[in-house]
């Protein structure tokens, strides 16, 4: 070995990110195994490389026997003794052996070895590099076309892109700058090797991560996506904060957020919907955009009778059955649609009614509780076994009136209302002795003709 070449493994540890000390491990072996077969050698040696001077050379290694039985292997005490006066049983004695044309045979196994080495430590920095950047979403560059794939340039690996995940409305040409979804990161035998796609979900999700800062950083999160690539989408987005409109975060101002991802995916379709825990909301939702009038939910089969307008039908249903397929898919349920008529017919709304009596009366009995209660808690223990009913009804003393202020004048209302009461029963008797006079002046007077002359 020379200095050169060790110029030369600085390089490669530079350029493809090879570590040195990797390529003169691999060096080191590949010269034991040169030695053994161009020298027929059996015996067990070690390779010394010196990096600062790029020389090397090659010890035979043997152990002390008292017995030899292979002198390629072993070496006698006594031989060991006159080498080194401290050799024992045991030990390991070294002794070089390096050839005279050994430069030759090492110049062709270091070529080899760095080679192969190489070769596989690229495959290994790649694997570890794209296998890190599965489910994640890369921009390439076509290279190539053929029968089976397209092959995408990603910068240090071509990747593979399927017929099967090729989205159907799109044509693609060479030197096209495309963004894909990397779904599965292999390392085979002739290398690693990348799948993508462009119709994943995954690449609608990491296309609005791109597009909107709050998905990105967490405040509005994607619940569901329902995708047929090329021709629709629907995602349901939920925020935590009531303050924000997901829905308006993901369209973004006069729709440039989500219209950016429309031009990506070459037009097609993406309906943004609002995630809700109740599948009744979430479902009439993910119908839009139909206008829904009830849904009927059955919790057991998970599936639920939607009902809507009639002049609706066509628009919920969709083409080809496309916007109930994939209400049913972003939503997780079954989707029956029927219109207002079809319902009518089937008795639906009497079942509606049912069932919102039943939850009125469920909601009117726990109302009821939580009242009683309330009562519960709000009533106070009266000490001593009395009741409060007692205290209330405490008759004041009279000698209450005695007192001064405001009791005071409450008296002398009291007195003044009896004096009057007197006088006007004393005017009455009066009143009635004229009455009676008159009568018996003029005998023949009525008790009218009394009353209207005393009037």
């Amino acid at each position: 070995m020379t200095s050169d070449l060790l110029e030369a493994l600085n390089a490669i540890e530079k350029d493809k990110g090879i570590s040195k000390d990797v390529l003169i491990e691999a060096l080191e072996a590949a010269l034991i195994s040169a030695y053994k077969k161009n020298f027929n050698q059996a015996q067990n040696v070690r390779v010394d490389i010196n990096e600062e001077t790029g020389t090397f050379k090659v010890f035979a290694q043997k152990e002390v026997v008292e017995q030899v039985e292979d002198p390629r292997l072993q070496i006698s005490i006594e031989e060991a003794k006159k080498i080194n006066p401290q050799y024992e049983i045991g030990d390991v004695v070294e002794t070089e052996v390096t050839p005279r044309n050994f430069g030759r045979i090492a110049a062709q196994a270091a070529k080899q070895v760095v080679t192969q080495r190489v070769r596989e430590a690229e495959r290994g920095v790649i694997y570890a590099e794209y296998i890190d950047r599965e489910e994640d979403i890369m921009t390439g560059i076509v290279q190539r076309i053929d029968s089976k794939y397209i092959y995408v340039d990603l910068g240090r690996i071509e990747a593979l892109l399927p017929v099967s995940e090729q989205m159907p409305n799109e044509s693609y040409r060479p030197h096209d700058r495309i963004k894909v979804y990397i779904t599965k990161v292999e390392n085979t035998q002739k290398g690693p090797m990348v799948l993508v796609s462009r119709t994943h979900p995954g690449l609608l999700k990491r296309l609005f991560e791109l597009e909107v800062p709050e998905i990105f950083d967490g405040t509005v999160e994607i619940k569901s996506i329902a995708r047929e690539a090329g021709d629709r989408s629907k995602v349901a987005v939920h925020a935590e904060d009531p303050e924000i409109d997901p829905v308006g975060s993901c369209v973004g101002p006069r729709g440039i957020r989500v219209q950016a991802i429309v031009n990506e995916l070459k037009g097609e379709k993406i309906d943004i919907v609002r995630w809700s825990k109740d599948p009744v909301e979430f479902v009439a939702n993910a119908l839009s955009p139909a206008k829904v009038i009830d849904v009927l939910v059955n919790e057991d089969e998970k599936a639920t009778t939607v009902i809507v307008p009639d002049y609706q039908l066509s628009l919920a249903i969709g083409k080809r059955g496309q916007n109930a397929r994939l209400a049913a898919k972003l939503t997780g349920w079954k989707i029956d649609i029927k219109s207002e008529s079809e319902a009518e017919e089937m008795g639906l709304f009497d079942l509606l009614e049912e069932r919102k009596r039943e939850s009125e009366a469920l909601f009117a009995d726990v109302d009821a509780e939580d009242e009683a209660f309330e009562d519960d808690v709000d009533a106070e223990p009266i000490a001593d076994g009395e009741d409060a009913s007692d205290e209330e009804e405490t008759v004041v003393p009279d000698d209450r009136f005695d007192a001064t202020g405001a009791h005071e004048e409450s008296a002398d209302a009291f007195d003044d209302g009896g004096s009057e009461r007197a006088e006007a029963a004393a005017e009455t008797d009066r009143t009635d002795a004229s009455l009676q006079g008159a009568g018996d002046d003029h005998p023949g007077a009525s008790l009218e003709e009394g009353v209207a002359r005393e009037e």
